[in-house]
């Protein structure tokens, strides 16, 4: 599944956490302050800012740090392009693997897209502060701002969202083509040693609609995992500043960076909730691809066989279905209660800890907004397992139903419920 695909994969994927590990690590520690020497900015004028005098007004003060957060972005951006090229580099030529354009180039590519879509989330959540807060300014002192004001708002927020679209549209169209090379690369492997795998059941079923789908299933969760991992690291900092207004919670008393506190502890929640009720649905999306297979590969053998999917064995063999379908039905009932009664209840928790200090006014309504979304970011990273249990779930019957195909590949002896039945 992943051999096929990625260069010595075991070792490909440790490297990668450990060199993106590496690098954010050498960032914090060092990397930030080389910029004002090692930056290349300064050759088109992008240089960092003489440090302020004491005294300096508030105005030149938002100027030193716009100007400081734009040369320090441009640094970012430049240290970054030189770790991807170097990880990158190293495994196109140490790989020597058929599919490294695309396994390795392609992957790198995705996570930086990945990592751009959570800055531009960023980027929102503060224009969330700045445009609610002039809303604010409008409705209880009314002429104070201008219309030019407003519009330039919604300009700033058009700019940011065109951005965003035109990235999203051109990383779907190469996501597609990645999974495609993924699926085709599976496709070669396993067609090339048939004869092993032509004896288990569903074979061409596994390679002809499982290889994409699995592609497809782990490159979504992967990105998705990518995207929680990276939006956690860029919201936990805003949220744990913005905690400083909320120094309380209700029914529980002082709790020192409050809303983390809420955060962490209702995703754990839900974890184990979402955990202890969908335990049995892997297995029984595994044995509904087992049983549909049986049905599916009777129809087939009887276009070509007279004697095969007489109707009694074709009854008996739905029968099998409709059994295992009911039993999906029943246990999804209760996950899908779990699952969404968790997930509505979810919108009320910020609120809830936010209460007093609404009532009491102690923020403005732009910094309510900034702390209602960072709160939903950190808390979905949080939740990854809990949005993702369905397709994990999808990827795990998936995965057992290959991993056929693996023990066949080094002869070793297959799972019972893999062994093809008497014909």
């Amino acid at each position: 599944m992943f051999l096929s695909f990625f260069p010595k994969p075991k070792l490909f994927f440790l490297t990668f956490v450990l060199w993106a590990l590496a690098t954010v690590i050498a960032w914090y520690a060092i990397g930030d302050d080389l910029g004002q020497t090692l930056s290349l900015g300064q050759l088109f004028g992008i240089d960092f800012p003489a440090v302020l005098g004491e005294g300096a007004d508030a105005a030149a003060q938002t100027a030193y740090q716009d100007a400081y957060s734009f040369a320090s972005d441009v640094w970012l951006y430049q240290y970054m392009f030189v770790c991807y090229a170097l990880f990158v580099a190293g495994w196109m030529l140490y790989g020597g693997q058929k599919w490294a354009k695309w396994s390795v180039l392609g992957s790198a590519l995705i996570v930086f897209i990945t990592w751009f879509q959570v800055q531009v989330s960023v980027m929102i959540n503060e224009w969330y502060g700045s445009f609610y807060d002039l809303i604010q300014k409008a409705l209880t002192a009314p002429n104070t701002i201008t219309l030019s004001e407003f519009y330039g708002q919604l300009l700033t927020f058009a700019t940011i969202a065109l951005v965003a679209i035109t990235v999203a549209v051109f990383n779907h169209f190469f996501v597609s083509h990645y999974v495609f090379r993924w699926r085709t690369a599976m496709n070669n492997y396993y067609t090339n040693i048939w004869p092993q795998v032509r004896h288990i059941e569903g074979a061409s079923q596994r390679i002809q609609e499982d290889t994409m789908r699995f592609a497809s299933i782990m490159e979504s969760l992967g990105v998705r995992f990518l995207n929680a991992i990276m939006t956690l690291l860029a919201f936990l900092p805003v949220l744990w500043g913005l905690s400083g207004y909320v120094t309380e919670l209700p029914l529980i008393g002082e709790v020192s960076q409050a809303l983390v506190f809420v955060a962490i502890l209702w995703s754990i929640v839900g974890t184990v909730l979402l955990a202890v009720a969908g335990i049995k649905l892997p297995g029984l999306e595994f044995k509904n691809q087992k049983v549909e297979a049986a049905y599916r590969k009777e129809l087939v053998y009887g276009e070509d066989y007279e004697d095969r999917a007489e109707p009694v064995k074709l009854v008996e063999l739905f029968d099998n279905v409709r059994k295992n379908y009911f039993r999906l039905y029943f246990h999804y009932l209760y996950f899908n209660v779990v699952r969404y009664g968790y997930l509505q209840a979810g919108v009320l928790v910020p609120l809830i800890a936010l209460g007093p200090y609404i009532v009491a006014g102690a923020f403005t309504l732009g910094v309510m907004q900034r702390i209602s979304n960072a709160f939903n970011q950190v808390e979905n990273s949080f939740q990854f397992l809990v949005n993702s249990w369905t397709t994990i779930v999808e990827l795990l019957s998936i995965y057992k139903r290959l991993k056929a195909f693996e023990a066949a590949i080094g002869n070793a002896s297959l799972p019972k419920e893999d062994l093809n039945e008497a014909q």
